[in-house]
């Protein structure tokens, strides 16, 4: 019998915003998963860690954003594996932990772009499906692997880096942060003075 699918969705998530949760229920809308598990890395290997807010307030902001949304959780899963978090090592846990679920890899239009960089990526391709969610600034190719679907869903065009951006600039971000955590993100990116690298 068929299991629970569940696609993954990695991510610094430093901060959450309104876009994650809005592409977390498209992909549930359009009927790509049964859940969606939004995956806080501690520490993606492909950037620089010195950017990154602490781990466990950028877990609290993403479980307090999606807290209202049935089928949609944030999880701490890599934090309790080897860093940096390499996706291959994160797929191959969850479906030991889970036999029972099918997990599916959802990824950015910038990430399907630079995947033959990432660690294990034809690995990654022969046994996980993929959902590739389209970003304006990086334009798909004509033809993509069988096992790779696009999410085609009008997304909201938002980022952390914008966000962290305009927090420099001292604007506000209300239009972009999940209602009740603007004032708590915005004074993190104050006192950590994250850059918007």
């Amino acid at each position: 019998m068929r299991g629970e699918r569940i696609a993954v969705f990695g991510g610094s998530f430093n901060p959450v915003h309104r876009g994650h949760v809005a592409l977390a229920k498209a992909v549930q809308e359009h009927g790509l998963a049964d859940e969606v598990w939004l995956m806080v890395s501690p520490h993606n290997p492909l950037k620089p860690a010195a950017g990154l807010l602490p781990e466990e307030l950028r877990l609290r902001w993403a479980r307090a954003a999606v807290a209202d949304c049935p089928g949609v959780e944030a999880s701490d899963f890599e934090f309790h594996l080897p860093r940096p978090s390499f996706t291959w090592n994160t797929l191959g846990a969850l479906r030991t932990e889970h036999p029972d679920k099918v997990f599916t890899l959802l990824i950015g239009a910038d990430n399907w772009l630079a995947f033959p960089r990432w660690a294990h990526a034809e690995d990654i391709l022969a046994n996980y499906p993929l959902i590739v969610y389209p970003r304006p600034e990086y334009p798909l190719p004509q033809s993509l692997p069988p096992s790779v679907k696009v999410l085609e869903a009008p997304l909201l065009p938002i980022s952390s880096t914008e966000i962290r951006e305009a927090a420099r600039r001292g604007e506000p971000l209300g239009k972009w942060i999940p209602a009740g955590l603007e004032g708590e993100i915005a004074e993190a990116l104050r006192t950590y003075g994250v850059s918007p690298l």
